[in-house]
This record gives structure tokens, C-alpha cells and sequence, in this order.
């Protein structure tokens, strides 16, 4: 990640370069495309933006925009942030145009250096490709029409990907509809940020003042600081004393508060409740309907962050389910999943596994993996064909999901999504003494399995799929800082290796960091993992799945708490 102070452009050379410094020079390929990224909620970018994202070969970020979006860009591509928060001290915009030029120019050089860039030639683009992440909408309070203006005057192509303005998404999620048939015909977006000193302002009052008072939605950006000042114009050029008016802060994110009060009561209000910006300011007759139409601070996870220690490739469908309820799903993979030691041994797994009765499958990694070394074989069917007259066993929908997309249909999936409820399910579905049984796995799985199948006189051959392992120093060093500053509330764990590892992650010395912090299981193996290492079970999943986790949480409630 390149931060302002490494960047190759000093800011006390952009804070004088405006347009008219740049004009002169050659036009370029590189597509810049000011993208918005909508209020806060990861989940309101555009379908437009996202694809752009996925194959940026540079991001230039402000504060405004949601980091997790930032993890949407290729690995290969550069991340600039050029945040600008509140009032504290930034680069200026003349700064950031610069920036945006400059690496527009490097990438065009980097482009026509062919062997530089050859993840474009296979992947199939032809333009190198900026995304600039703006925080809302480009064009709505966001400056984007002076970057677009300095690239057409440099030579630069680019585009515009609107997005989601928080004047209308902070009062959606906080139940105001800015326009409500009998209510309020008409919305008003205006900046709050107006220094109230000024001897001249730029915004009409007086006209405000009377959409305000006949029902229109005036919203004001940035305005925070100035509420005094907006309150008292307002009452001054005569709109009611009581005219509801509502603050949202952190509108769309896990920190969402939503307050509603009245013109003349507001700033009082304000400061018991200790509202903090970015604060979305919404005044007229609509607000009176947040009291109905409230839900998303009704979720039962609202506002609480849960840590995901799922593989990253793993973790978008408990992330979902969690945000869903209304979490913010907090990923730091707390295991890795590598090659196995010995590939050959599950590519000779592979070639034979037409002479085996039974294949048993024990998770998601485990299809995954031996379907890839399927693909490989030099000889004979290279997919599901493959298994001949093997009869198939999965352990959880999961792991039984992944062979239906593969074209195999599970022949036993125990009732429990545990290795001890296999060979029950086998027995069941012809399983008999005698029999050869492949189970491709990972290297540090349990021996339940495997010792339960020759106990009833099968022959079971083991080869190691995949390895887990740990991630990197980064990773414990993200976990101990997230917990020191008390941003998590909860922590998931899916196996028994998510357990070992973050401990691991976590040391010693940083346990006392887990103090009212919810550790949810999700099946019995995980909780018995849990327990032998000292840590207490807030609450186990009664469905040994990724919905089952969730509905346990859901079920506890708060998400914080200890446990048994």
C-alpha cells in the first residue's frame, strides 16, 4: 500500500499545480474512472464500480470510502490513499489531480513496455486502468468534477460511475424517506460545511427556509460542525420551531446512531447524545416518519463486529450472513491453505480412485483439491467420470455443495456434519468389512475417521489434499491491534484449526485481550479445541454449519458475552 508520504509526488509540488500546468502534455491511454463507492455499507457500490475495481492496476482512495472495498482490486495493482478527514491536514485537491496524472502517465509508460504488465496480456484488457474511490457519489459534494476537468485538460480519458449519495442513504437507513407521497415532494442537498462567517453566503436561505416549511427534505453535508449555525438561519428566516429534524451519523456503517429532534432542540440534543461526525443533517416533515420505518438499527447484530477467521476464499459467505443481521463482518484469516507436501501423492490418489469402493470428503478444501489433481490426470477422465463406481461421502452441506457443483451427488451425508457420524452414514448406505476407502483431507486433520473405518475391517488410504498454515506477521500484529482497541465484539471459529492458529496469532501474553469478548463454535469438535485450550465457549452452533453459526449468535443476542 502507498501512502501520501512515499508517494512519488511531494505534496509541496502539487499544492501549485493546478490544471493549466498540466495541460500541455501528450495524450494517454490509461482510463481513469472516478468511481463512487457509496455512503459506508460495503453493499451499495455499484455493480460498475466493483467490475472497474476488479481489475485496477491502481487505486486512489479517500478516508470516505469503505476499506474493505480497497481488497476488491487485483494483488497486483497499487493503493494510494489520499484521505481527507474533517479538518485535519490533507493534500490538497490541485495535489491529488497531480496525482491521478502522474500515475496515469506511468502506467501508459508501463504499457508500452509489454513485458511489464503481462497479467493484461492473458487476462485480456488492453487499457491500463485507475480507480479513483471517492467516498458517496463523484459529482454530489465530492470534487470529482475538478479531477474529471484536470484529466480532459491533460489528455486523459476517463469516466464517471455514480454512486450512492448518502443524502439519500443515511435517511433510508436511519427510516426517513427524503420524498413520501403527502409529506415531502421534493429533496434539497446542500453543503453544511459553509464557513458561517462569511459576509456573503452562497446559499439561499430564504429559499430554503420555504422548501423546508412546505414539506420539502433539505439535507445538509458535512454540517456537523455548523448545526448551530444551520438551526438558527433556518428559525431566522421562518421555519417553525418544531420542524422535526433528524441527525444520522456514520450513516450505512455498523456505527450508525440516529437521533430526531426539532429545529430548536436539536443542538441541545446533539450534545447529550454525543453525536459525532460525518453527521448527515435532514430537516422537513419525512423525518416525523422514522419512527415507523427504523429497521436497520433493529437488526440483532447491529453495530457489532465479528471477526471472521475463515481462509479469506472462505469467508464471503459467513461475512454475508453476519451483515445480513446487521454485523460488520471483520476478516483476518487466521489460516492459510497451502499445496500439499507431496503433490504427487494426491495425484496418484487421483489416477486411482476408480479402484476404491468409497471416496469420503471431509470438507469444502478437500473437493476442491483432489478435483484440481483430477483435472490434471495425463490419461482417463479428468472430472467426475473419474470415480467410476466409487461411491461418495460428505461430511456437511457444504462439503456436499461443492461435489453437486462438480456433478457428483453425495451417496451418504450423515445427519452430524462430523467425522464420527461417517461411518455410521456409510454403513448405511452399503458400506461393508473389506471395502477401500479414499479420504483426501488435510495434513493436520483427525484420526477419528479413519481408525472408526478399519475398525469395521476397511482398508483406508489417507492422502494429504492440502496443508493449512499460518499467515503472516502482519495478520497477529492486524488481530492484536483490532483487539487492544476494543473494535471487536466477537470471534468465529470453524474448525479446530481456526482455534490453535489464533491463539497462536494472538501469544500469551495477549490472551487477556479476549475479556467480554464472544467466542462462538460452531460444532462440538471446535468447542472441545476451545475448552482444552482455556478459552471459554460463549455459545456452539446447534446446526454444525455457516447458517447455524450465525443463528447461534443471532440467538445469544448482544454477541459479547462468556461462556461455558
Amino acid at each position: 500500500m502507498t501512502s501520501l508520504d512515499r508517494c512519488d509526488c511531494q505534496p509541496e509540488a502539487c499544492a501549485g499545480a493546478g490544471p493549466g500546468a498540466i495541460a500541455s502534455l501528450e495524450p494517454c491511454r490509461t482510463l481513469v474512472a472516478l468511481v463512487g463507492a457509496g455512503p459506508g455499507d460495503g453493499g451499495l457500490i455499484t455493480v460498475r464500480g466493483r467490475e472497474l475495481l476488479s481489475r485496477a492496476d491502481c487505486v486512489v482512495y479517500d478516508y470516505l470510502s469503505n476499506d474493505s472495498l480497497v481488497k476488491l482490486a487485483p494483488a497486483h495493482a497499487e493503493v494510494v490513499y489520499v484521505g481527507k478527514k474533517g479538518f485535519e491536514p490533507h493534500i490538497g485537491q490541485e495535489g491529488i489531480n497531480r496525482i491521478l496524472i502522474e500515475k496515469a502517465r506511468e502506467l501508459d509508460a508501463a504499457h508500452e513496455r509489454a513485458a511489464d504488465v503481462p497479467h493484461r496480456a492473458e487476462q485480456g484488457w488492453a487499457t491500463p486502468l485507475i480507480v479513483r474511490l471517492k467516498g458517496g457519489d463523484p459529482f454530489v459534494f465530492g470534487r470529482g468534477g475538478e479531477e474529471a476537468l484536470a484529466l480532459r485538460e491533460a489528455g486523459i480519458p476517463f469516466e464517471v460511475v455514480p454512486g450512492v449519495t448518502s443524502g439519500v442513504a443515511a435517511p433510508a437507513y436511519a427510516g426517513i424517506p427524503v420524498t413520501h407521497r403527502g409529506v415531502s415532494s421534493s429533496v434539497t442537498f446542500v453543503t453544511g460545511h459553509e464557513d458561517p462567517e462569511k459576509n456573503v453566503s452562497a446559499i439561499d436561505w430564504q429559499a430554503l427556509a420555504a422548501l423546508a416549511s412546505k414539506g420539502s427534505t433539505v439535507c445538509f453535508y458535512m454540517g456537523m460542525r455548523n448545526l448551530g449555525s444551520i438551526a438558527e438561519r433556518l428559525r431566522a428566516h421562518g421555519c417553525a420551531a418544531d420542524l422535526p429534524v433528524a441527525l444520522v451519523s456514520w450513516g450505512t456503517t455498523v456505527r450508525q446512531r440516529s437521533l430526531s429532534s426539532t429545529l430548536d432542540a436539536v443542538c441541545a440534543d446533539a450534545a447529550q447524545a454525543r453525536m459525532e461526525a460525518p453527521v448527515m443533517i435532514v430537516v422537513g416533515r419525512a423525518v416525523s416518519l422514522r419512527d415507523r420505518l427504523a429497521w436497520f438499527e433493529q437488526r440483532p447484530l447491529f453495530g457489532k463486529r465479528v471477526l471472521v477467521t475463515r481462509t479469506r476464499s472462505q469467508a464471503g459467505a459467513l461475512s454475508r450472513l453476519l451483515e445480513q443481521e446487521g454485523a460488520q463482518a471483520v476478516e483476518l484469516p487466521v489460516i492459510e491453505v497451502a499445496e500439499p507436501q507431496s503433490p504427487e501423492a494426491l495425484m496418484d490418489a487421483a489416477c486411482a480412485v476408480g479402484s476404491y469402493q468409497w471416496v469420503a470428503f471431509t470438507s469444502v478444501n478437500g473437493v476442491e483439491r483432489f478435483f484440481d489433481a483430477l483435472s490434471q490426470r495425463a490419461h482417463g477422465p479428468r472430472d467426475a467420470r473419474a470415480l467410476g463406481n466409487a461411491r461418495v461421502a460428505a461430511i456437511g452441506p457444504a462439503t456436499a455443495q461443492a461435489l453437486r457443483v462438480r456433478g457428483v451427488v453425495p451417496d451418504a451425508l450423515p445427519d452430524e456434519y462430523r467425522a464420527e457420524a461417517v461411518h455410521d452414514a456409510l454403513r448405511e448406505a452399503g458400506l461393508v468389512s473389506g471395502d477401500r476407502v479414499l479420504i483426501p483431507r488435510a495434513r493436520e486433520a483427525r484420526e477419528t475417521l479413519p481408525e472408526a473405518l478399519r475398525a469395521l475391517g476397511c482398508t483406508v488410504d489417507v492422502v494429504e489434499a492440502y496443508r493449512t498454515v499460518m499467515p503472516s506477521q502482519t495478520q497477529a500484529d492486524e488481530l492484536v491491534e483490532q483487539l487492544r482497541a476494543g473494535l471487536i465484539d466477537a470471534v468465529t471459529f470453524t474448525s479446530s484449526s481456526t482455534v490453535r492458529n489464533f491463539l497462536q496469532l494472538l501469544g500469551n501474553r495477549n490472551r487477556s485481550l479476549l475479556e467480554g469478548v464472544g467466542l462462538f463454535s460452531i460444532g462440538p469438535i471446535t468447542s472441545d479445541t476451545m475448552r482444552a485450550e482455556g478459552l471459554a465457549v460463549t455459545a456452539q452452533a446447534d446446526e454444525y454449519t455457516i447458517p447455524g453459526l450465525v443463528a447461534c449468535m443471532v440467538a445469544h443476542g448482544s454477541g459479547r458475552g462468556a461462556g461455558s
